[in-house]
């Protein structure tokens, strides 16, 4: 059974706040087995920072689904994530940020998605951070780097 994920959202759709709605949907095999509709927390300058925020919520469900399945034994190394936005999925794929993309930050929205969810899985955060070009700020971490710069 593939474990298939979709994203999706509507730029600026509320007429109060002009904020947009994120919407995911995971199938396992051809049955939903999760979907989410959520406002987001933040207005949107563009629809590929509306799109890429509901991507970034898609991938918690689909990492936290993940570790939930690999409890039972199923293991799942490639998790397709569809979304019809071309320039979300751009710079999804392209690490570099341009200077039209430096308002989307990902990493900022997934975690405050993680923490929110209650999320406090190491292994989750461990297996996320160097995806999103991020280093883990461990003590022992820390450490080393106030003793480069002390030097």
């Amino acid at each position: 059974m593939a474990l298939t994920t979709y994203a999706d959202a509507d730029h600026a759709g509320c007429q109060d706040t002009r904020r947009s709605t994120s919407g995911s949907a995971q199938f396992l095999g051809d049955k939903l087995v999760s979907w989410s509709s959520k406002k987001q927390t933040s207005t949107s300058i563009s629809s590929t920072e509306a799109e890429y925020i509901a991507m970034s919520g898609c991938c918690a469900q689909i990492l936290w689904m993940r570790s939930q399945l690999s409890d039972y034994g199923f293991a799942y190394n490639h998790i397709p994530l569809y979304c019809d936005n071309k320039s979300a999925i751009a710079l999804c794929c392209n690490n570099v940020q341009h200077s039209r993309s430096k308002h989307i930050d990902i990493r900022h929205h997934f975690i405050r998605e993680q923490v929110e969810k209650g999320v406090h899985c190491p292994e989750t955060i461990e297996f996320i951070l160097p995806r999103l070009g991020m280093k883990s700020m461990k003590p022992k971490t820390l450490k080393r780097l106030q003793d480069d710069k002390d030097e």
